[in-house]
């Protein structure tokens, strides 16, 4: 599944996997596993931010992305600072692979940076073991934000985490691709997932060899989310365990499997292969694929990359009604903050900054997703690109369908999504029953989230 190109942190083997996440972002068990130890040892006290003597702080911000996004964070910036001459921010980056590592080992060395971009994989657990600092306490403004994705950074350790941007789960189309094939393009708002399978097939037989009607999915959670959601269960509980039984993920595996099969999606084989193929390069982007699962705001660009419009679909369901998707509001980062910061109020100001400032909004754009805060969103429409326009439109679309916010991932989430990949490997590749890869899966699960 190309698809939701943040994939987390987990156990894995050295079996080939399905991944088709265009940013090669793997990591493994021990990631998850070093960021608890260090989380563990980590000793109270201590603070990472400077006071100079003239009476000016130093704040450290640190966050994963593109040169784009240092690029517009950094914009952010020096609006800020020309705002708060007294508060000098001090850029931390770097891409996602090496980040968590890194911010592991400085909680554990009492050197975490002030200010946190957070990812929901990781939140419950930084701030579980007491590494997050409760925002809720200084004054952040939040009157303006999307309720569900603000949830999802508050839990009984106060609210962690604010959200830097909206996404939602959606399937990309290539509408090039179905024009070669003669095939019209699925109405989202009434396909089912047979018509997914179908229309996907058939674009896949009227097309030219290597080219399918449908990216594979399985390699992450956000899909399998979907899923579940539709068939009235969860991934998770609020209360933290799994929300699902080994035969809910033997299902989905079934259909991917029948898919395979029926050449609606890639084989096996060519699904690993696509595993290497950064965003650019993604069957999406080059037209070998006419559908797959992202998230909305890497539309702007993989149609960059494609040089084409994509649109872009809500998920198919059981019943044919959009009502029915059961999609909902992510929060793509979150501002966070170390517990053990010298300057909380200064903090909590660029924070706030982030979050409600027009000024933030003019530089930030919609890099991090769809902002969150609604005036701002309102006062930066002018400057967005056409993509992120559509972005926007979407999101704006989907209000009223969705369904309840799902509970937020408990500690050890992060090695769930290795998990999902290694099994949909085993079950493409026939070294596995999808009955089989569920009950193995599921121990799996529990024990990493459990533990």
């Amino acid at each position: 599944m190309q698809l939701f190109s943040k994939p987390a942190p987990g156990a894995g083997t050295a079996r080939p996997t399905v991944s088709k996440t265009p940013r090669r972002l793997r990591k493994g068990a021990a990631v998850a596993a070093a960021a608890a130890v260090v989380l563990a040892l980590s000793a109270c006290g201590g603070g990472s931010a400077a006071q100079s003597p003239d009476g000016k702080v130093e704040l450290r911000f640190s966050w994963w992305g593109s040169d784009k996004r240092a690029q517009v964070t950094q914009e952010a910036i020096k609006a800020f600072e020309a705002e708060n001459p007294n508060i000098k921010i001090k850029p931390e980056y770097g891409d996602w692979s090496g980040y968590w590592d890194k911010l592991a080992t400085q909680v554990a060395a009492n050197d975490a940076p002030d200010i946190i971009q957070m990812d929901e994989k990781y939140i419950t657990e930084y701030s579980s073991r007491g590494a997050l600092l409760d925002l809720s306490k200084y004054g952040i403004d939040t009157s303006k934000l999307d309720e569900a994705t603000l949830k999802a950074g508050q839990s009984e350790d106060g609210l962690t985490g604010i959200p830097a941007g909206i996404n939602a789960a959606t399937i990309l189309a290539n509408p090039a691709v179905f024009k070669a094939a003669g095939v019209a393009l699925p109405d989202d708002a009434t396909w089912t997932w047979d018509d997914f399978e179908r229309i996907s097939a058939e674009v896949t037989a009227k097309s030219p060899k290597g080219t399918y009607g449908a990216a594979a999915y399985g390699t992450d959670e956000a899909s399998l989310g979907v899923w579940l959601r539709q068939n009235g269960k969860s991934l998770y509980t609020q209360d933290g365990k799994l929300g699902f039984e080994p035969s809910d993920i033997a299902a989905w595996w079934a259909f991917l499997k029948q898919m395979s099969e029926h050449k609606a999606v890639p084989s096996a084989s060519e699904v690993v292969e696509a595993d290497a193929a950064p965003l650019d390069q993604s069957g999406l982007a080059t037209g070998k694929n006419g559908l797959a699962f992202w998230w909305s705001n890497q539309l702007p660009a993989l149609e960059k990359a494609a040089g084409a419009e994509l649109k872009i679909l809500r998920f198919p369901t059981k019943t044919g009604s959009a009502a029915d998707a059961q999609l909902w509001y992510k929060a793509s980062q979150f501002w966070s903050a170390s517990s053990r910061t010298k300057h909380p109020e200064e903090v909590a100001k660029f924070i706030n900054f982030l979050a409600n400032d027009a000024k933030a909004g003019q530089a930030l754009l919609a890099d991090r997703g769809v902002y969150p805060n609604t005036d701002v969103r309102k006062a930066i429409s002018a400057k967005l690109t056409p993509a992120d326009v559509k972005v926007v439109k979407f999101i704006d679309q989907i209000k009223n369908e969705l369904g309840e916010a799902p509970a937020p991932p408990p500690k050890g989430a992060g090695a769930i999504q290795e998990i999902i990949k290694r099994y949909t490997s085993e079950v493409l590749f026939n070294r596995l029953s999808a009955d089989d890869a569920g009950k193995k899966a599921v121990d799996e699960m529990a024990s990493a989230i459990s533990s």
